[in-house]
């Protein structure tokens, strides 16, 4: 498919860049008027096209690109950071530096930057070779300019000193001995020329890392589908981008009095056309036998499989029990999931797998892992279909649908009531035990690596099921590590090591972080990351939970709890804590976790920070 794409892509890049839509002076005017540039103060970056002001019309900037004016500063309200101060606008280059506006003296800007998911719809994290180093004692570099700390609120005792080293001291080295890379790629708000991000000059780095540790300054980039090739080109020619309100189409703005027009000659549109004819057809012909792979090796997978249970059914087998796909239930992670009913009248639910994800492999992991599974707390798979590229799977039925909507009340109209403590701590255990049948209980070690909300379905009495085995991974059961080629996983429940190796190696531990950052989602009631917080300097979940905690004032978000349902949600908190410490080490199996939920909340202990920990914290 890497192929294709490589065929494709240039030719549908080329036929977007070359629209034939032919611009008129009146577009350029009523651009000009509504959407003129703007600078909140003399030294200030210009505000324009994509980005608008807040009191302009919406058609003068792309959707999520507004900035504000708040005295001098130029503010963005960024998802996750909250409000930024923009210190830098760099067009051609599609790059933005902002500054988040929190109190120094409580915040630790540098921390929020590595342990929350700062990307959205709209801006990205550039590539960095910047790196977070941990050193056991204080240091002073060969090369001053080039490191730059200690970050003082990360080196919070006398035995952990924290830096940021320029790509040059990325490597083990080029460190003193007690020092280790820890986290890499850590944008640095460079400025840029004509040619690209100022950093010859070596004094650069160490004055823009140290406005990272000290104030959190970061560095976005932005991309817009439809809209970035075309300003970036009109970027290069020294000309602005303009956006048509009436065609809803991006034009360059004209040096002179009309508008020069994106678009190419007849002719050249009928040579893309052309080479697109081409491209489709030899498109068509790889992807049959794309297909055709995917189908053999799913085809062998069912042969090795045997003809035990779950059943085997044709496509129009399926089509009848689905009722012909008219009550849809949802979207899950590879597919769309319908209601339906098997000829004896039991009720369930049929995922219709997508033929564009993976190459059979979600398919294939899902019949391996659950396809014989009988557990209280797993979801049973009762069939299965294969014809050609038509895969689906059926499901038991599960009523009350997934775990989510009951932990966030506002994705849908059911009450957070539901969940009083003593359910949470019923759910929780139930998970937990599906979760330890999966690690200790089957001849081979299935590792899910997608525990979340969404993932946990409830049947008729609230009983949690665990669902989804897309991307689940078989060991053998005396396995520790396992080796993955990419991080798998939904963004706020992945543990450190998928990310990187500095952190641990990836084992059934992982799944541990996973359900750790669940229970916290389920006693707080928000997510990982919430842009609704008002607080935004509270958005990084683990973090304002421990501190509750410590101070012994827990998530009490229910009103009138009884000593009793404080214990449990006390308990429950502690327990998740254990499980999201950054250390695989530190966090317990799902046997102990078991052993947590149903003991005494006394012999609990108070696990020590879960972020940014890099000692030994056995379970106690």
């Amino acid at each position: 498919m890497d192929l294709l794409k490589f065929l494709v892509t240039p030719l549908l890049l080329s036929l977007l860049t070359h629209q034939t839509y032919v611009g008129g002076a009146s577009d350029d005017e009523d651009f000009s008027k509504q959407c003129s540039s703007h600078m909140c103060s003399k030294h200030g970056p210009e505000i324009r096209f994509p980005f608008r002001l807040s009191t302009h019309p919406p058609s003068c900037g792309a959707p999520g690109m507004q900035l504000s004016c708040s005295g001098d500063d130029t503010i963005l309200d960024h998802p996750v950071l909250g409000s930024c101060k923009v210190t830098e606008i760099y067009y051609r280059h599609r790059v933005i530096n902002v500054t988040p506006l929190v109190e120094p003296a409580t915040q630790c800007p540098l921390q929020k930057l590595i342990s929350t998911n700062l990307a959205t719809d709209v801006y990205e994290l550039p590539p960095s070779p910047t790196t977070l180093v941990r050193c056991s004692s204080e240091f002073i570099p060969a090369d001053p300019h080039s490191v730059a700390g200690p970050a003082a609120c990360l080196s919070n005792n006398a035995t952990q000193f924290w830096y940021l080293a320029a790509a040059a001291y990325a490597y083990i080295y080029d460190l003193p001995r007690d020092c280790e890379a820890v986290f890499r790629g850590i944008p640095i708000p460079y400025s840029y020329d004509v040619d690209g991000p100022n950093i010859g000059n070596e004094f650069v780095f160490n004055k823009k890392a140290s406005t990272v540790i000290n104030f959190g300054e970061t560095t976005f980039t932005w991309h817009l589908s439809n809209l970035t090739d075309v300003c970036q080109q009109c970027e290069h020619e020294g000309r602005h981008c303009g956006f048509s309100s009436r065609s809803r189409q991006a034009f360059c703005q004209p040096r002179g009095t009309h508008v020069i027009p994106i678009a190419a000659a007849s002719s050249v549109a009928a040579f893309i056309a052309l080479s697109l004819v081409v491209a489709a057809t030899l498109y068509l012909s790889l992807k049959s036998r794309y297909n055709e792979e995917i189908n053999n090796k799913v085809e062998m997978f069912l042969k090795a499989y045997g003809t035990s249970k779950p059943t085997r059914y044709t496509f129009p087998e399926v089509k009848k029990i689905a009722r012909r796909f008219k009550d849809k239930l949802g979207q899950g992670g590879f597919g769309s999931v319908y209601k339906g009913e098997l000829q004896n009248g039991v009720p369930v639910a049929v995922k219709m797998l997508e033929s564009s994800t993976g190459e059979g492999e979600e398919f294939i992991n899902e019949v391996a892992t659950i396809g014989l599974i009988h557990h209280a707390n797993i979801v049973r798979l009762l069939g299965f279909c294969s014809e050609g590229m038509r895969r689906a799977l059926i499901y038991e039925f599960m009523p009350n649908e997934s775990l989510e909507k009951y932990i966030f009340p506002h994705v849908s109209n059911i009450s957070r009531q539901l969940l009083s403590p003593k359910k949470m701590l019923d759910i929780a255990l139930g998970i937990a035990r599906g979760m330890e049948y999966l690690h200790q209980g089957c001849n081979q070690r299935i590792l899910h690596f997608d525990i979340k909300p969404h993932n946990i379905l409830l049947d008729y009495n609230f009983n949690p099921k665990i669902s989804d085995f897309g991307l689940a991974k078989l060991c053998a059961r005396d396995q520790s590590i396992i080796t993955l080629t990419a991080a798998r996983g939904t963004m706020g429940y992945i543990a450190p090591e998928l990310y990187s190796r500095n952190f641990g190696g990836v084992s059934y531990k992982s799944d541990v972080y996973s359900f750790g950052m669940l229970v916290l989602e389920m006693v707080s009631g928000r997510r990982n990351s919430d842009p609704s917080v008002e607080n935004q300097d509270e958005v990084y979940l683990p973090e304002w939970i421990y501190e509750r905690v410590i101070s012994g004032h827990e998530c009490e978000l229910i009103l009138d709890m009884t000593a009793e349902d404080k214990e449990k949600m006390r308990q429950l908190t502690i327990v998740a804590l254990w499980c999201i410490q950054w250390n695989p080490k530190n966090r317990p199996s799902m046997t102990k976790v078991v052993n947590m939920l149903t003991g005494r909340l006394q012999n609990l202990q108070i696990p020590p920070k879960p972020f940014i920990s890099s000692g030994n914290h056995p379970m106690p």
